[in-house]
């Protein structure tokens, strides 16, 4: 057959452990046979950041903001363990979080429904979209390990000189320190995703914080998006038929597990980490979770949402069979697809993108799976495959389409 045209380029980054090994797999079995790929390639793997000292990060960051679309392979962010593993000259940071920075985007979690994977939350009928600030906070942060008696303060100096001072805390022993910021523009900008996004998808629009402890810094979030939906966007929103409301994060998770799902959960940036997991877990599996960074200017970078498996990975290197699942990875690179003939008007990148979504959809429901979701199977006895069955079970069904 014809292989499929791409006009203009998408930006292409290569990971880390087993997600690497399925990055190619997907690539050689999946894509290359069908479509013209044309990509420009930034290896992002950890032994190649190391070596050009993480400035292939920051290229590829600047890559996206040239073509609008980027697909990323998962990654490695180093701890201690990482450092002395691999040899690295310094503990380097996220790769996501260097590219959430460079983009100043939001990053939308959604998990991939199928017939026969029910979630663990029995009335949870549609999926939960989580979208989380990708900019600062905790992963921004600074910190301190104090051993010694003494105060800590938190200071501002002012562009004129002018000083603001507080006491954090006087220790009376040893103790750790930390200092984390956000900025007006970036939670405007987290706004502005989350009510396009909204509007995009025609779905309601949740967010949550905790401005009652937090009396400044979540506040100012809080304000910030009921002004700008206030000024910019509840007359849309009225007209599309879709709600949106602040309510505490606590609040919040009260009201996710009551739900039937089928909405947008806005959360800061640690928040959005830890429930993306917790609302991907409960839908079936971590691999089954898509991700897209979205700017307000245009820009997206897909990925799936879980790590780099290294457990299986290890396996991989002594030669074991792993049956590791690539549907996440497999629907970043479909985002990525279709966001590039959307933007470049080529209806058939976006129509194989569909079909290849609905292969790996049929396939599973086919009764073909990996083993993370046979566990979960509530139909009749699987075929569980390994990696590379698995995804040329979905290419058999891809072709069939075709």
């Amino acid at each position: 057959m014809t292989k499929i045209p791409m006009k203009n380029k998408i930006v292409e980054m290569d990971g880390d452990e087993m997600t690497r090994i399925l990055w190619q797999m997907i690539k050689d079995e999946l894509l290359i046979p069908f479509v013209e790929l044309n990509t420009e390639y930034y290896d992002l793997g950890l032994k190649y950041r190391d070596e050009t000292n993480d400035q292939v990060t920051f290229d590829a960051g600047e890559a996206i903001k040239k073509y609008h679309v980027g697909v990323k392979c998962a990654t490695i962010t180093p701890n201690a363990q990482r450092v002395e593993e691999y040899n690295l000259k310094e503990m380097w940071k996220s790769p996501n979080g260097t590219i959430r920075a460079i983009l100043d985007g939001t990053v939308f979690r959604a998990p991939v429904l199928v017939n026969g994977i029910n979630p663990a939350v029995k009335n949870w009928k549609k999926p939960i979209t989580i979208a989380r600030h990708a900019y600062g906070d905790v992963y921004k942060a600074t910190e301190i390990r104090n051993e010694k008696k003494g105060k800590a303060e938190l200071v501002f100096t002012s562009e004129d000189g002018e000083v603001t001072r507080q006491t954090i805390y006087d220790f009376e022993c040893g103790g750790v320190i930390q200092g984390q910021y956000n900025k007006d523009s970036s939670i405007e900008s987290f706004a502005h995703s989350c009510f396009t996004y909204a509007l995009d998808t025609k779905q309601d629009l949740w967010f949550a914080t905790k401005d009652t402890i937090s009396k400044k810094y979540d506040q100012t979030f809080k304000l910030t998006f009921q002004d700008i939906f206030e000024k910019e966007y509840k007359a849309k929103f009225e007209e599309a038929g879709i709600e949106y409301f602040y309510t505490l994060i606590d609040d919040a998770v009260a009201r996710v597990i009551r739900s039937e799902g089928g909405y947008i959960w806005a959360c800061k940036n640690y928040d959005g980490d830890v429930m993306s997991d917790m609302v991907s877990t409960a839908f079936g599996s971590l691999a089954m979770m898509t991700s897209v960074l979205v700017s307000p200017d245009g820009n997206f970078e897909y990925e799936a949402a879980h790590g780099t498996v290294t457990r299986h990975y290890y396996r991989y290197l002594k030669g074991e069979e792993t049956s590791t699942n690539p549907v996440a990875t497999i629907f970043a690179w479909t985002g990525a697809l279709r966001k590039r003939g959307e933007l470049d008007g080529e209806t058939a990148l976006m129509e194989f993108a569909d079909k290849l979504e609905k292969a790996c959809i049929d396939t599973i429901e086919g009764g073909t799976l990996t083993k993370d979701l046979a566990g979960l199977w509530e139909g009749a006895t699987p075929t569980v495959v390994n990696s590379k069955d698995f995804i040329l079970a979905i290419r058999k069904t891809l072709e069939a389409m075709l």
